[in-house]
């Protein structure tokens, strides 16, 4: 029996397990043994590799949520500014989420739900599917000064508050310092 050697198979883990069947057949009392080795062998690289994406995408998702926290202190200033002091922490909550003002903050707050679903999920994370959202975080937080989306909004608040400035340059630290870390780290 030769390990199956077709495009998109991989041959070393089809000669393990090749291997393994033949040891079951000489020695059939290793043979619950050598299923159970060979089985954490050739997945214990996506348990590594879930881990890894996993881990990255929390620490990620940690300067992403104080972004967010900062984005909302400067947005709430701002409201104030034009419509006088908000009361209380529950009636900026139901104006985060009823009032026009703050609705062009929407898509940041669903990225990072996104994020939460990802991480709570119980299906592996791999890292192409981390690489992806973080590929949605670098669209996001591209500020345009042209348009009147998100990317435009986040332009002007960027231009008017040096925290925020700074708490997106955390993001943007975070993501190149992650791309350069060496797998598995």
């Amino acid at each position: 029996m030769l390990p199956d050697a077709r495009p998109g198979r991989d041959v070393t883990k089809n000669a393990i397990g090749v291997y393994c069947r033949l040891l079951a057949v000489v020695h059939p009392d290793l043979r619950g043994m050598l299923y159970c080795n060979v089985k954490k062998e050739t997945s214990s690289g996506k348990v590594q590799e879930n881990e890894q994406a996993r881990r990255r995408l929390n620490e990620l998702r940690g300067a992403l949520l104080e972004l967010h926290k900062v984005l909302l202190a400067s947005e709430r200033a701002s409201y104030e500014q034009a419509f006088g002091k908000i009361g209380s922490s529950p009636r900026f909550l139901q104006l985060v989420t009823d009032d026009p003002w703050f609705v062009w903050l929407q898509p940041m707050t669903r990225l990072i739900a996104t994020i939460d679903e990802r991480l709570d999920d119980k299906e592996p994370l791999t890292i192409s599917a981390m690489e992806a959202l973080v590929g949605r975080i670098k669209s996001l937080l591209m500020p345009t000064p042209e348009g009147n989306g998100f990317s435009s909004h986040y332009d002007v608040a960027l231009q008017r508050d040096p925290d925020l400035v700074y708490a997106h340059a955390c993001v943007f630290k975070m993501i190149r310092s992650q791309a350069r870390r060496p797998a598995g780290l």
